[in-house]
């Protein structure tokens, strides 16, 4: 069922300046995680927690802090959100996700000990799938519980703040477990495509022009087409969840629990 106002759209969305705030909120929120990322990466995992919830509680109100491709593309699949807000919103992110890389270049070279950014793991045929995998299970998670989430967005922004950063906790343990323990390498998810796109997932060397083409729809895939399918299953599962609980589970003073 649609979820959002269905009059939105190409001809009407500008016609309200809240639009442009809903843009820049997005823009700025993906622009600091970039940030974070690149110089805290998941190594240093509790500042990057509290930097994520400051970030999500600031943003929420603007835009509802989709600042992930994968979270717009759930919302547009399940009707959340208008197709043209969506769109809107993916370009907002990966602008800001290269703003956040131009800054952060920026100091690496104007310092005097020039170090590499980050970079992910190469994809090979052998290690794509086992890559794709990982992506695609952290995706449905964060999508689950960020539809389970929204419901605090307006009225407890740090309630959905918490949730949100919880659930990325969740889906970076989830993925180091899996890819290091059953596949044997690191560096290896991002479970953010406007992240992914910036973070040097793209070959930049091959012996041919079509090894190159290969490996870098290899790494598309990996990292981005396949992480918006898992948004839109995580946020499928919800709707589905949520109906047949009819509600959900509720109980009474005495404690007494019933669907």
């Amino acid at each position: 069922a649609r979820k959002c106002d269905k009059n939105e759209n190409v001809l009407t969305i500008f016609k309200s300046p809240r639009i442009w705030g809903a843009l820049l909120g997005e823009l700025i929120g993906t622009m600091v995680i970039m940030m974070f990322l690149l110089t805290l990466g998941f190594a240093q995992p509790l500042y990057l927690i509290f930097a994520m919830i400051a970030v999500y509680v600031v943003i929420a109100g603007l835009s509802g802090a989709n600042l992930n491709p994968l979270i717009t593309v759930g919302m547009m699949a399940t009707r959340r959100m208008s197709a043209i807000r969506g769109v809107l919103y993916i370009l907002a992110q990966v602008l800001g996700a290269w703003i956040g890389l131009i800054i952060v270049n920026a100091f690496r070279l104007g310092s005097d000990t020039v170090s590499e950014l980050p970079m992910m793991a190469e994809i090979t045929g052998e290690t794509f799938w086992a890559v794709a995998l990982v992506e695609l299970l952290g995706a449905v998670i964060l999508a689950f519980c960020f539809a389970r989430s929204l419901r605090f967005v307006r009225k407890s922004p740090l309630t959905f703040a918490f949730a949100i950063a919880g659930a990325m906790t969740l889906v970076v343990i989830v993925g180091t477990i899996i890819a290091q323990g059953y596949f044997g390498f690191a560096d290896s998810f991002m479970f953010n495509p406007a992240a992914a796109l910036m973070y040097q997932i793209l070959p930049t060397t091959a012996d041919g022009i079509g090894e190159l083409a290969s490996m870098a729809g290899l790494a598309l895939a990996a990292y981005v087409v396949i992480p918006m399918i898992g948004g839109v299953i995580g946020f499928y599962i919800s709707d589905v969840v949520t109906r047949l609980s009819a509600g959900g589970y509720r109980c009474d003073d005495d404690f007494i629990c019933e669907a």
